[in-house]
């Protein structure tokens, strides 16, 4: 037929209409199709498009791609695809004859083996350098265009984000295999990242080095008891009072009752035998409560150390520069204690200890203050064994005798004596001697 003649229908038979044109029937072209575009060309055109759009039911996408496997194993397997020159049937390898009633190529195999890759259905699976057989025709050897390009490209794009699918190679991959490449492939994400994480660590730790202000602080929990009720306070600090082995320092700005502070005294007089240093800062305004002088005067005489400054901006009490016990203001500050509270904390009572000494510093001693100076007040307001301790001076015994005499410590005599000086209104052991004499205490 002549290029002029080659469109000419046969005679008897009507003309095709032009593509994209409407026939006389009625009917059109097939819809996506264009001017000289095949029908099958846009219709694939379109399902990429479709593909390339994000899934909108994940579900269904895998169920496809799954599917869609499970059909590329089962042609693997009715096919007897080869790998390299190995039958899936296990029968030849490599071209060798594999002994007696060895399957011949082409014939039925197994399915991609765990761990290995079978070639794509319709994909050329000869070994590689070998020629085909002669006498194959091109249907029995299959077409050499990957078998995945029928497959949608949402579902080839599945398959290779799982690794089940190699498109380079035109290849499906075992689960087994798809697996330990999905491993090995996170496992060396994971190590990059790893190893990202300590370069920028390394490089914060550099930063910082050169911003010693920027260190981070230190925190320290600290345990507080509260306390409402002054009655359970004062149960609590008899505790504290004999758990004090070496100091107790106190601040006053007031003083309870003649009936709460003769109940003390009790207490304050046993940490005081027991060698405990005890130092009381009071507030001027503090030595007018009732009894306030006689407690005062009854500490001193223990060996207590009492000091009197014009104020005294806390009231509290610090055991062993370890247990701050004080007194808190009212939230509201409506009034001027709400409570009082226990830290226990070292930290917190060594600041409360500078605070103690710069006021102590600024005092002076309450002798001259409770007592009037140079009386040393009556006879009777000395006790049996004060005056014990002044007949044994007067005896001329010595510290270490006169401490083992009264069973005590010489620590504990020494704070004694030094409380006896100041009642007499002395300024050394003689003259609390001459004082003594003058009051009729010792003969």
């Amino acid at each position: 037929m002549s290029p002029r003649n080659r469109h000419r229908p046969p005679a008897g038979r009507p003309a095709a209409p032009p593509p994209g044109t409407r026939e006389p029937s009625g009917r059109s072209a097939p819809a996506g199709a264009s001017a000289g575009v095949p029908a099958a060309e846009s219709a694939d055109a379109d399902a990429d498009a479709r593909a390339d759009r994000p899934a909108d039911d994940p579900a269904g996408e895998r169920a496809r791609g799954r599917a869609a496997y499970e059909a590329l194993v089962q042609r693997m397997a009715g096919s007897g695809e080869t790998r390299g020159g190995e039958t899936r049937g296990g029968e030849t390898r490599g071209g060798e004859a594999g002994g007696e009633g060895a399957a011949p190529r082409g014939g039925k195999g197994g399915g991609p083996a765990p761990g290995g890759t079978g070639a794509l259905p319709g994909s050329t699976a000869a070994a590689p350098g070998s020629a085909p057989e002669p006498g194959r025709t091109a249907a029995a050897r299959g077409s050499t265009a990957p078998a995945s390009g029928g497959l949608p490209r949402d579902v080839r794009r599945w398959l290779a984000e799982r690794r089940l699918l190699d498109e380079a190679h035109g290849q499906v991959r075992s689960p087994q295999r798809a697996l330990h490449d999905l491993v090995a492939e996170h496992r060396s994400r994971i190590d990059r990242y790893r190893e990202e994480l300590h370069r920028g660590l390394d490089a914060v730790d550099d930063v910082l080095r050169l911003l010693p202000g920027m260190a981070p602080t230190r925190w320290e929990t600290v345990e507080a008891e509260f306390f409402e009720d002054r009655g359970r306070l004062r149960d609590r600090l008899e505790d504290l009072d004999a758990l004090c082995r070496e100091q107790l320092l106190c601040m006053r700005t007031a003083f309870p009752g003649r009936d709460v502070l003769e109940a003390g005294l009790t207490s304050d007089v046993r940490l005081l035998e027991r060698g405990v240093d005890l130092r009381v800062l009071v507030a001027a305004r503090a030595l007018r409560g009732t009894g306030v002088a006689r407690y005062l005067s009854a500490l001193m005489d223990h060996g207590a150390r009492v000091r009197v400054a014009s104020t005294v901006p806390l009231h509290l009490n610090v055991f062993d520069r370890a247990v701050t016990v004080m007194a808190v203001g009212a939230a509201d500050g409506r009034h001027e204690t709400s409570g009082d509270v226990i830290l226990h904390s070292a930290r917190l009572a060594d600041s409360f200890v500078r605070v103690f000494e710069h006021h102590w510093a600024t005092g002076h001693p309450a002798a001259s203050t409770v007592r009037r100076p140079g009386t040393g007040g009556a006879p009777e307001d000395y006790s049996p064994r004060e005056r014990e301790v002044l007949a044994l001076l007067a005896a001329g015994a010595k510290d270490e005798a006169i401490a083992r005499r009264l069973g005590c410590s010489e620590r504990t005599l020494r704070r004694l004596l030094t409380g006896l000086v100041a009642k007499l209104g002395a300024d050394s052991r003689f003259a609390a001697g001459v004082q003594a004499v003058r009051l009729g205490l010792i003969d």
